[in-house]
């Protein structure tokens, strides 16, 4: 069992007040918040260790670049790569997916070949794709799922053929909770030779992650999912398909030799980190890291699943309720309509009443089409809620509906 009134005091703003009600944040699979230590971490770094990193001999450049190298080699050791080189930093789990379809795209990929992805994508995992069709002439084939939100793997398999070059496929749905069977994904693309990218967002901050274990290709996230900072992520890449591909960007620390005649590119990982990285971030994203390890990633499964339940159970007592993605296996994230009420319209009362979720077509307009609607409400929840909390968001549910119906 975790101690939930010591892990909410160490997040400050959920001592914040919002229209005189405390704060009820359930919006967690947008963005979670942040523990103290984060943010100390962060200050820390801009009062101490503030330098650019990797190309300075002084001893603040020296110190913030060994801070931003033990980050890379916390991340390899928590997802388990094989290699820090292995470890990509991006901006977040958006331009690491840009990253693999420009440059694994430009590789790789030629006119008539085919991408598989699913129907339940976020749209960083579809308009890339659709980007890369300007350039060459790909087809992109699409996973439906069953009227409980899972995938439909039949037609999955029956999707591969002499063209299928990649599958991209979310672990968890960021609407429905979905927890995908990627290790079937994996596997049965590799009978046929096919790499799999994973979008890890949302799997990351609930699920134990071993890319060896699953035999990823490539694994993607953003460190503000799981109590990190804002603009920073991860590209994990197996080194051979790294390898194979060109540059992202262009720019400092990227290269090996410039000239005007020619151009020779940096070893990884630095190869696909043009520019200034996010050094703060980074060792705030450490700490961020840590704080999981502390509390026990397993014991904070326990108890989202147990929010997950008992949200689900009580909202399921309210009439005219819908509740979008009833899979065996969920992260704790509920996308629900009552009767014909407008999500927005829900959403907005319950700002007023303190209550923080998350409404419309969650960056999933394919699904909501697949769907039949135009978008949803959702709660998702996060370590530091409570059950009081859920019992207040059931009432205040009740209450918007019977003041909208």
């Amino acid at each position: 069992m975790i101690d939930v009134a010591a892990i909410r005091s160490q997040f400050p703003i959920l001592q914040r007040e919002i229209y005189g009600k405390p704060l009820i944040y359930l919006d967690n699979a947008a963005t979670s918040q942040h523990p103290q230590c984060v943010i100390d971490r962060i200050a820390h770094s801009y009062c101490r260790v503030n330098a650019n990193v990797h190309r300075g001999v002084h001893t603040l450049s020296q110190e913030a670049t060994e801070a931003h190298e033990n980050t890379r080699k916390k991340v390899q050791r928590y997802i388990n790569a094989r290699y820090s080189h292995e470890i990509i930093f991006t901006r977040g789990t958006t331009e690491a997916i840009n990253l693999v379809a420009h440059s694994f795209g430009q590789a790789h990929l030629n006119d008539g070949d085919e991408v598989i992805l699913t129907v339940m994508e976020h749209h960083s995992d579809i308009v890339p794709w659709q980007l890369l069709q300007q350039r060459k002439d790909i087809k992109l084939r699409v996973v439906p799922i069953d009227e409980r939100g899972e995938l439909n793997m039949e037609i999955f398999r029956s999707l591969f053929n002499e063209k299928t070059r990649l599958v991209c496929v979310m672990q968890a749905s960021n609407v429905l909770g979905t927890i995908n069977p990627i290790d079937e994904i994996i596997a049965y693309a590799h009978t046929h030779n096919v790499p799999v990218l994973v979008d890890g967002a949302q799997g990351i901050p609930h699920l134990s992650v071993d890319v060896q274990a699953l035999d990823a290709d490539f694994y993607v996230f953003s460190a503000h999912k799981v109590y990190g900072p804002t603009g920073i992520g991860v590209l994990y890449g197996k080194e051979k398909w790294l390898d194979s591909m060109p540059p992202y960007q262009g720019g400092g620390e990227m290269i090996a030799q410039v000239s005007f005649e020619r151009t020779t590119f940096n070893e990884l990982p630095y190869k696909f980190e043009a520019g200034t990285p996010d050094y703060v971030g980074s060792a705030a994203f450490a700490t961020a890291l840590d704080w999981v390890e502390s509390v026990g990633l397993e014991a904070m499964q326990l108890h989202e699943e147990a929010l997950l339940h008992y949200a689900t159970t009580q909202l399921m007592t309210i009439d005219g309720i819908k509740i979008y993605g009833t899979a065996q296996r969920k992260t704790p994230v509920i996308s629900f309509l009552v009767d014909n009420i407008h999500h927005y319209d829900m959403g907005m009362l319950l700002d007023k009443l303190g209550i923080a979720v998350r409404t419309g077509h969650h960056c999933a307009q394919p699904l909501m089409h697949a769907l039949g609607i135009e978008g949803t409400v959702r709660a998702s929840f996060a370590v530091y809620n409570t059950f009081e909390e859920i019992d207040a968001f059931i009432a205040a549910v009740k209450r918007v509906s019977n003041m909208l119906r």
